[in-house]
């Protein structure tokens, strides 16, 4: 009986251990920018610019101090009788990378940044109008985050740029389980897929090429081991807990 009880409690031992096994993490798993020291200056070379993709819906107004001579240059829906102002329409970049503008035609943006598209509509236009000002949004940036996130989702993205960093932020950052080191952005260029993987974990993240996001970037946070234990684990969960039924109920007859 003395032996049984022993081997019971060994049995017990083993269990926790196994668990507090499986719940530790170490620093390195968890710590973005390791190795950073106080007051550090990094220089980073990464420049990035956000260029046009096909099927980007893009808004583009032009504008002079003749605004009678600007309108036929501007993409409008109609005129409402309640309001008598025009609805403003966008262009869709084609699967060729034009879009159709009023009057002058097909134009190639495809592949240009917003000030290079600026720079090339003046020029076309500088036949027809006198220093036009011309502005430029992409209206449909949105960016997917999914896996080992608070919150994974689609958010749409205010302004011209966003920092991966910045796009965590909006799903609420990392999970405790999500791996930090190994987080894949899965890029479209025109229907190829691009694949590319970085380390949040080292300061040489911030030089990464995917380090600044596009327009319908996919971000996908891996589980961590611990994760992956723990999801195995509760596959079993109901083994686990008939196993210890059966190991309760015997040691308490034994023990009568």
């Amino acid at each position: 009986m003395k032996h049984l009880k022993v081997n019971l409690f060994n049995f017990f031992l083993l269990s926790i251990s196994v668990a507090l096994l499986h719940s530790c993490a170490s620093h390195k798993d968890v710590v973005y920018f390791q190795g950073v020291g106080d007051y550090e200056t990094k220089v980073s070379e990464n420049n990035h610019s956000q260029t046009f993709k096909v099927d980007d819906v893009v808004s583009i107004n032009v504008s002079t101090l003749d605004s009678q001579a600007s309108m036929p240059f501007n993409l409008v829906k109609g005129v409402e009788e309640s309001s008598l102002r025009a609805e403003q329409l966008d262009y869709i970049v084609d699967k060729s990378g034009n879009i159709d503008f009023p009057v002058i035609g097909q134009v190639k943006i495809a592949g240009l940044t917003a000030e290079k598209t600026k720079e090339l509509l003046k020029e076309k236009l500088s036949n027809y109008l006198k220093d036009p000002i011309i502005n430029i949004r992409l209206v449909n940036f949105t960016v997917t985050i999914l896996g080992e996130v608070n919150r994974p989702g689609t958010y749409p993205v205010v302004g011209e740029q966003i920092t991966i960093l910045e796009a965590l932020g909006l799903a609420n950052d990392l999970t405790i389980k999500g791996k930090r080191d190994n987080i894949l952005v899965i890029r479209d260029f025109d229907g190829t897929k691009i694949y590319q993987r970085i380390d949040l974990t080292s300061v040489e993240s911030l030089d990464s090429p995917v380090y600044y996001l596009t327009q319908n970037d996919v971000v996908y946070v891996e589980p961590n081991k611990s994760a992956i234990t723990s999801s195995s684990l509760d596959n079993r969960a109901s083994i686990w807990v008939s196993i210890g039924s059966l190991v309760i109920t015997s040691t308490v007859l034994l023990l009568r």
